[in-house]
């Protein structure tokens, strides 16, 4: 999967229990959307079926701070196997659904214990890893979200195809149990703090803003951005985003400490986070889209011409993880990443019926290299800017702010796509180029973040 320098022994069991957590959780993002016309007839629910998406995607981003701040509290191993072990339940019954109803119920429990899996495993590499090891170790997840992204779809078909839409999620229980082995035997215990009131009001509050945020996004472009609904819907997320702040200040516990805001890296690492992945959600949801109703390609052989995407994403991302093993160069990584995702958005806004093959391979390729550069790297910006009482927090809030771009940049990019995919798809890309100008902006910004003292003291020798 990656190219660096092979993990050190005692950690490779604990990696691999985590990369394929977070494979499942990121299949779980995409491997439906070729299964969801089956679903739809056998269960008998056109109208609704988006909400078989939307919800997981709501669930998981509303509930990613909570986690974060639980796995600070009460142990990030301890969470980890209750939410990998939800995980797995949620995917039975997601299988074993009888109609539209019960099948969004248990995708909302999936979104749920996704959510918290794949916060929960971020901030797991800063108990298994040194600082200035985290970035190689990042890179693994973020080669899978890369892969997982492409392959979600095609395994959906395939499953779907042959078998029954309900293999999509079943086939998560049998790989699930094997993570969920390898975490139990393998993972640290980590340090839990002194108990404290849970921060109800502030988890509340995040949920609040994060589902009218998700339901922006989502229902936005068909409702119309000016309805009443949708308007509706951002003065409430506005109201709760502004209460969060006071809230928190006042929490003993809260789920995203005061010293969260007042870092200025973990800020701007967070909103590059969510500016890069409106970039690569807007092009690994929509590229394959491109390929089969304009090239008249099947699905798989969409999946096929993205795989210079994938190599690029695969490559940089492995890359980046060695070169920020030296913090003095991380913001040069973020800078270049950011810039190679602009180049790579221009060159697919010149996209057209009649674009020569080898050109779709270098701007795949292009884009793919700008998209492995950035995710896991601003994490481990964040994770290196804080103390290990609060590696929980600050995974969280890039996590949360990454799922709430990918949303956004889906959402958006699809009302600019509209209908006429072949005459609007590159002024679509051109269209969000400046949001990601602005990232390669705000990463210039992000400092050298070197590990605190605290935090490399409590990092395994082995």
């Amino acid at each position: 999967m990656t190219l660096d320098v092979p993990l050190r022994p005692a950690a490779r069991p604990a990696m691999a229990a985590l990369v394929l957590a977070v494979l499942l959780a990121a299949l779980d993002q995409t491997i439906v959307a070729t299964a969801l016309p089956r679903i739809a007839r056998d269960l008998g629910g056109f109208r609704d079926i988006a909400w078989i998406t939307a919800s997981y995607l709501l669930a998981s981003t509303a509930a990613t701070p909570l986690w974060g701040m639980l796995g600070d509290m009460l142990g990030r191993k301890r969470l980890y196997l209750l939410a990998t072990t939800a995980f797995l339940v949620a995917s039975a019954l997601c299988g074993l659904a009888g109609n539209l109803p019960q099948l969004v119920a248990a995708r909302t429990l999936q979104g749920l214990a996704g959510g918290g899996m794949i916060v929960l495993t971020f901030a797991l590499v800063g108990d298994i890893a040194a600082p200035a090891e985290r970035g190689r170790y990042q890179g693994r997840f973020g080669s899978v979200y890369g892969v997982a992204s492409i392959a979600g779809p095609l395994l959906g078909g395939l499953f779907t195809d042959p078998l029954s839409w309900r293999w999509a999620f079943l086939v998560n229980v049998p790989v699930g149990l094997v993570a969920l082995v390898l975490a139990a035997r393998a993972l640290p215990a980590t340090v839990r703090r002194p108990r404290a009131r849970i921060d109800y009001a502030g988890a509340l509050l995040l949920a609040g803003a994060a589902t009218a945020l998700v339901l922006i996004t989502s229902f936005g472009p068909r409702w119309g951005w000016t309805s009443p609904g949708t308007v509706a819907l951002a003065a409430g997320a506005i109201v709760l985003i502004g209460l969060v702040v006071p809230v928190e200040r006042r929490a003993a516990a809260p789920v995203l400490p005061p010293a969260m805001f007042a870092s200025r890296t973990v800020v701007v690492a967070a909103s590059v986070g969510f500016l890069a992945n409106v970039a690569m959600f807007s092009a690994l949801v929509y590229l394959p889209t491109y390929l089969q109703v304009v090239d008249g390609v099947s699905a798989t052989l969409s999946g096929v011409h993205l795989l210079p995407l994938v190599l690029g994403l695969v490559v940089t991302q492995s890359l980046a993880g060695r070169w920020v093993a030296d913090p003095a160069r991380l913001r040069a990584v973020l800078v270049t990443g950011m810039a190679v995702n602009v180049a790579g958005l221009l060159l697919l806004s010149t996209l057209a019926p009649g674009t020569a093959q080898l050109a779709l391979i270098a701007y795949f390729a292009v884009t793919g290299a700008g998209i492995g550069m950035v995710p896991m790297v601003v994490l481990t910006a964040a994770q290196n800017a804080v103390p290990p009482s609060d590696l929980g927090a600050a995974s969280a809030v890039v996590t949360f702010a990454r799922s709430i771009g990918a949303a956004f940049g889906v959402a958006v990019f699809g009302s600019l796509l509209g209908e006429d995919v072949a005459g609007h798809i590159g002024g679509a890309f051109l269209a969000i180029t400046p949001l990601v100008v602005l990232g390669t902006a705000l990463a210039a910004l992000i400092g050298r973040a070197q590990p605190r003292p605290a935090a490399a003291a409590n990092i395994p020798a082995s």
